[in-house]
């Protein structure tokens, strides 16, 4: 016995056993209803009747008659044994078809039958399509057999399928190994390095799935996922123009490194040291501890200021003295109060320069270098400008404030002998206070005071307290 009818054989046995058990539960089921009911058929077929009408005018003069008609189509509907009990009458050339079909198409090609038989007026189809379940069973085992015989036709198909598959595959890996070999050497951005295998690959990938929808027949659709892969890539593109913006601001980035992690840089207004890139933002820890995530798009447009970059900064501060006051005499004072500081290098040299005339000052402009890796720009600076100003007050240099108007709305008050011995008094007293301001003064002429520190950078305080999770951090695309 060929295997496909065994198979067949096996599943219309099952399908009989199910087909019995579900009639039983179907019988309990409806039992109790139906006895509390009229009585009725226990089973009665739904009559459909069909008319077909006249496909060319009608002859007055029949060419056959009716009972050759009915005999000759009867005799071609017993002879198919598609139909049970087929009955075939014709009267003025209407054909009536009665009996039973296993399916609907077997009832129409019956219909078109008669509609094609020479002399046929008319057509009523009264065949009844059987609807018990035990067809049903066997309708759907036979179509489980013909979905088997079409399986094992097209299986030399199907190999052939997965064969185009695998070799694209291995196609595919291979091209991706040499590539990768290729652009090591050559890409230092991991990121970078990553999409250049994937182009290399890809097109790997798009030959093998044209091979396959070509080996099927669908020619027209392999030419259409072609030609829609650039167009989605386009549609892509302006939905997620940001998204992508952003993406290739950090191949670019990951590229050319204008800083790595741990530096200390300051871009789009932010100022703090760089914990990761990705394919989204840049994450910078400020130096008050909290983590700033900034797009890539806007750190690539923005100005970059890398403090790192170099072991050495320059730094400035300003001062102000008054015109009456020799501006050499002062610059002088400030430079070597500047060089004799530990913190600032001797070359460059650190530089006293006449800023601007201001309206009550002399602006003075003094410029140092230091370095940056181990001494905190703030702290030198709060250093540098208290020893800047002991000197010049050493040196009997005033800091004048900046000029104001006074308006005396009542005329300016006259002051007798009392008040100018209160204000002698007075004066006595600012006297002493200078007295003791100088001696501080004195005092005050240490490299670092207490509130200052031991003027180090905090950069390495700052990271060493927030250690943790970065948010969003991903895959970090710098080097360092």
């Amino acid at each position: 016995m060929p295997m496909d009818r065994w198979v067949s054989a096996r599943l219309a046995s099952l399908l009989r056993h199910g087909l019995r058990a579900a009639g039983l539960v179907l019988l309990l089921a409806f039992s109790s209803g139906a006895a509390a009911q009229d009585r009725a058929p226990a089973s009665a077929p739904t009559t459909t009747e069909d008319t077909a009408l006249p496909k060319q005018p009608v002859s007055v003069v029949p060419a056959s008659s009716d009972d050759d008609i009915a005999g000759r189509l009867e005799r071609i509907l017993r002879s198919t044994e598609w139909f049970a009990a087929p009955r075939v009458s014709a009267r003025e050339g209407v054909v009536f078809l009665e009996g039973g079909a296993a399916s609907q198409d077997q009832r129409r090609w019956a219909g078109a039958l008669a509609q094609n038989t020479e002399g046929v007026v008319a057509v009523v189809n009264r065949i009844e399509v059987e609807s018990d379940v035990q067809s049903t069973f066997d309708r759907a085992a036979r179509d489980v057999v013909n979905f088997y015989r079409e399986t094992v036709r097209a299986w030399p198909l199907l190999a052939l399928i997965l064969v185009i598959l695998l070799a694209s595959w291995l196609v595919a890996r291979g091209l991706a190994m040499l590539g990768r070999r290729f652009f090591a050497r050559r890409v230092s951005s991991p990121l970078l390095l990553s999409i250049l295998v994937q182009a290399v690959a890809v097109p790997s990938y798009l030959l093998g799935i044209y091979l396959v929808l070509r080996v099927a027949g669908l020619t027209q659709l392999a030419l259409t996922v072609l030609g829609g892969t650039g167009l989605l890539g386009i549609v892509l593109g302006f939905a997620f123009r940001d998204i992508a913006e952003n993406f290739l601001a950090s191949l670019l980035l990951s590229a050319r490194n204008p800083f790595r992690s741990g530096d200390l840089i300051e871009v789009a207004g932010q100022t703090g040291i760089v914990q990761t890139l990705n394919t989204r933002s840049t994450v910078l820890l400020t130096l008050d501890g909290n983590h700033v995530q900034i797009p890539n798009a806007a750190v690539y447009k923005s100005t970059i200021k890398n403090y790192s970059s170099t072991p050495t900064r320059r730094a400035e501060f300003m001062v102000g003295i008054g015109y009456d006051c020799s501006t050499a005499t002062a610059q002088g004072l400030i430079a070597q109060v500047v060089k004799g500081h530990p913190a600032v290098l001797d070359a460059p040299e650190p530089v006293v320069l006449v800023d601007a005339l201001g309206d009550a000052t002399v602006n003075l402009r003094v410029q140092y270098w230091f370095d940056s890796a181990t001494y905190s720009p703030a702290k030198i600076n709060s250093a540098l400008l208290r020893l800047a100003k002991n000197a010049l007050r050493k040196g009997g240099f005033k800091l004048p404030d900046p000029a104001r108007e006074i308006i005396f709305p009542k005329g300016v008050p006259v002051i007798g002998m009392e008040g100018l011995r209160m204000a002698g008094e007075t004066g006595r007293a600012d006297r002493s206070a200078a007295d003791a301001a100088q001696a501080d003064l004195v005092e005050d002429s240490e490299d670092a005071t207490e509130g200052e520190g031991d003027l180090g950078n905090e950069t390495a305080a700052v990271r060493e307290q927030s250690k943790g999770a970065v948010p969003e951090a991903g895959e970090n695309l710098l080097k360092g």
